[in-house]
């Protein structure tokens, strides 16, 4: 079997970066709240998605134990060059699912919206959503009491 290198990586990386990308959001399951759930690796969909938001940054980073940004998995900073590590940046608006508990985030390429919405509309739930995409990374978190007095945003570094 063949090795994946560092630069067929980068370049999976790149292809990945180059697709329209959203970030979903998703109630899940209360019953997670008592006991943590993995996240089943044949996902394709949120258990119970209420929006999602296009990602605007995008970014490579690489591994840096003094880097500016940090995320669970490690200390990373901005990369000029492509890397096998992009950097996703998420900031939710104060109305988006404003009375929701938020379980579940994903991130999706390729999906397609709705044709008949307005210019410029960067949130959308379910119903405006022609087609999901392809889920690309998931994860169960600490649920989230939603509040349209707070604007959520998320710091994402997905390692191919």
């Amino acid at each position: 079997m063949a090795t994946l290198t560092h630069s067929g990586r980068a370049a999976l990386a790149a292809a990945l970066a180059s697709q329209t990308l959203h970030f979903a959001w998703g109630i899940g399951q209360a019953a997670w709240d008592d006991k943590p759930v993995p996240e089943p690796i044949d996902a394709t969909a949120l258990v119970s998605e209420v929006g999602r938001r296009l990602i605007t940054e995008v970014r490579f980073v690489t591994e840096d134990p003094a880097g500016e940004i940090v995320v669970p998995t490690g200390r990373y900073r901005v990369s000029n060059d492509p890397t096998r590590h992009l950097l996703l940046r998420i900031a939710f608006e104060f109305g988006d699912a404003p009375a929701s508990v938020i379980r579940e985030v994903a991130v999706f390429a390729g999906s397609k919206t709705q044709p008949d919405l307005p210019a410029g509309q960067r949130y959308f739930t379910p119903d405006q959503i022609a087609a999901p995409g392809i889920l690309v990374a998931l994860e169960r978190i600490t649920p989230i009491h939603r509040s349209p007095a707070t604007r959520e945003t998320f710091e994402h570094v997905i390692s191919l």
